[in-house]
């Protein structure tokens, strides 16, 4: 069982940066797969970047390749989502979500999922804004 808690949303201007943080109350195993996804207003929710914990796999989409880097710390149980050069598009509410992956699903099929699809663990949310 997991419980994901997301910090580290805020107001940042065009070309800022914040790190979002999903914490998790449990030990983060091997098959887990964590994501971010996000849904702005009237949009359906994408997924944004995911890890696998197997073997450490990352998928971005690519609005976001380049910009966004996702990892983890073992240690404190936790997975970031590093965000630099924000654009007033990246506006929206960011889960980290949480997912048992099969050997044979990867990082991207996790984050690819419709955007209906229920993950096994998904956080509260933390809204990111990015304006001027």
């Amino acid at each position: 069982q997991l419980q994901l808690v997301e910090s580290g949303g805020g107001l940042v201007q065009p070309g800022g940066s914040l790190r979002l943080s999903c914490a998790a109350s449990g030990v983060i195993e091997d098959y887990y797969g964590i994501g971010w996804l996000r849904q702005a207003p009237g949009k359906e929710r994408e997924g944004v970047s995911c890890i696998s914990i197997r073997d450490g796999s990352t998928y971005y989409a690519d609005s976001v390749k380049g910009r966004f880097t996702i990892s983890r710390d073992n240690a404190k149980n936790t997975v970031y989502l590093q965000m630099n050069s924000l654009k007033p598009e990246d506006t929206a509410v960011y889960y980290c979500a949480g997912e048992v992956l099969p050997r044979d699903v990867t990082a991207q099929a996790m984050c690819t999922a419709r955007g209906t699809y229920e993950y096994d663990y998904l956080g509260q949310g933390t809204q990111v804004t990015v304006s001027s």
